[in-house]
């Protein structure tokens, strides 16, 4: 039989080899190494005839997976369903991978080994364990890993702890940092410290169980923060929010799908004067014809707004298009009602967004302080931006509100 050359186990990833039990609890931090892992877990059963499945939270989250085995495992492979994502390899054993998109996988299958990877962003993760992947195992008393990053005390932070009970005999469970990889360079790490809020970085690269709460705005942003960038849909309709950027602040465009109530796209720039701002936002809005853009009007804002509406740009030397612009004037009142409103539709799952880090990371680091007047202010920590947070209420803003009159609108026909 042809042999199969598997990655190298790092120190970390030996230690929590050595000590695994029938049901393993791993939380890492980024770039630690979970791929290299749950090879490592599935090829060894498959290669001994035994049958293993892998699940991924979304289907981008497979594909990556399923590249990576077939190439690793390309020597014993006797037959391969790309549409199954099925490798049956010489030996007899199969590996199947799963996305957990489908809320009942795997039915009817029979495993001796699964591996559920970024487990702390799988919805329903005791339900889905519980009544469709706990009885896979059971005909071949089979082992279960989860492995992913931490996102709060959730479901995941429910098993790793069953992993530190020590009465529960089956359970194991381990907490690592990005550094214990020793092929990261530290540099790295040290420039995610620099760039990243505090508690986002503790959680990212520490692997620290965080609970976003006191000034924390944002509830559950990394169940809904899943998507990949998507081009424009016939038939669908589309609402930008545009926050203008001032001296060090960037200017942000967040282009929602109002049909389907997902982001599909954003832009983050910085140094660039108004009349190239205006021409990509143009670029944008001759892409996805949008019906609204809501911009802010504060400051540079206004006479920015004011000139799109009338379609004048000094770019192509002439003019263009006016744009369906809705001016948005931000004070104390009307902030808190659009990141009221945004914070609300993600907390119940009504707005799926991109898998994008930085917006991510200033949602959960948005606060909302307490003045001695008894009202909430809403904003970034010190030294941090919210660019893609207000852009990203205003987008939401323009989809949940009756669309207002404007000077021009693009209707959508290809």
């Amino acid at each position: 039989m042809p042999r199969v050359r598997l990655l190298e186990p790092h120190p970390a990833q030996r230690e929590i080899l050595a000590h695994a039990k029938r049901f393993n609890v791993a939380c890492l931090g980024r770039r630690t190494g979970k791929t290299t892992l749950a090879l490592n877990v599935l090829a060894e059963d498959a290669i001994h005839a035994q049958p293993v499945g892998y699940f991924a939270p979304t289907y981008k989250l497979l594909a990556e997976f399923w590249r990576e085995v077939k190439h690793t495992l390309n020597e014993v492979i006797r037959i391969k369903s790309e549409q199954d994502h099925r490798l049956e390899l010489i030996s007899g054993g199969t590996l199947e991978c799963w996305s957990l998109d489908d809320e009942n996988p795997a039915r009817g299958r029979k495993y001796a080994k699964i591996v559920i990877d970024e487990a702390a962003i799988v919805r329903n993760l005791v339900d889905i364990w519980q009544q469709a992947l706990r009885p896979t195992l059971a005909d071949l008393r089979g082992g279960a890993w989860f492995l992913s990053t931490p996102r709060g005390l959730n479901a995941f932070y429910d098993l790793y702890q069953l992993g530190q009970d020590p009465l529960r005999d089956q359970w194991a469970s381990w907490r690592m940092p990005t550094s214990v990889n020793p092929f990261i360079d530290r540099g790295e790490i040290e420039a995610a410290r620099a760039e990243l809020p505090e508690r986002v970085f503790a959680q990212e690269y520490l692997a620290e169980f965080l609970v976003f709460e006191g000034g924390g705005v944002f509830r559950g942003v990394d169940s809904v923060a899943y998507l990949q960038p998507e081009p424009p849909r016939e038939g669908h309709v589309y609402v930008f929010g545009v926050d203008w950027g001032r001296s060090n602040d960037f200017t942000v465009i967040s282009v929602l799908d109002a049909s389907t109530n997902s982001q599909v796209a954003v832009d983050r720039f910085t140094q660039l004067d108004w009349e190239f701002q205006a021409e990509r936002l143009h670029r944008w809005a001759d892409l996805y014809q949008p019906r609204a853009i809501v911009a802010e009007t504060n400051a540079m804002g206004n006479p920015i707004v004011e000139r799109l509406q009338q379609g004048y740009s000094r770019m192509i030397g002439d003019s263009r298009r006016a744009l369906p612009m809705q001016p948005w004037l931000a004070t104390n009142a009307t902030k808190a009602a659009a990141i009221q409103a945004l914070s609300l539709a993600i907390e119940n799952g009504d707005l799926a967004l991109l898998d994008d880090q930085v917006q991510t990371s200033e949602l959960l680091a948005y606060e909302a302080q307490r003045l001695p007047s008894g009202i909430l202010r809403y904003g970034a920590p010190g030294g941090a931006h919210d660019d893609t947070v207000i852009a990203l209420a205003l987008a939401w803003l323009g989809t949940i509100r009756p669309a207002v009159s404007t000077r021009s609108s693009y209707a959508f026909s290809r």
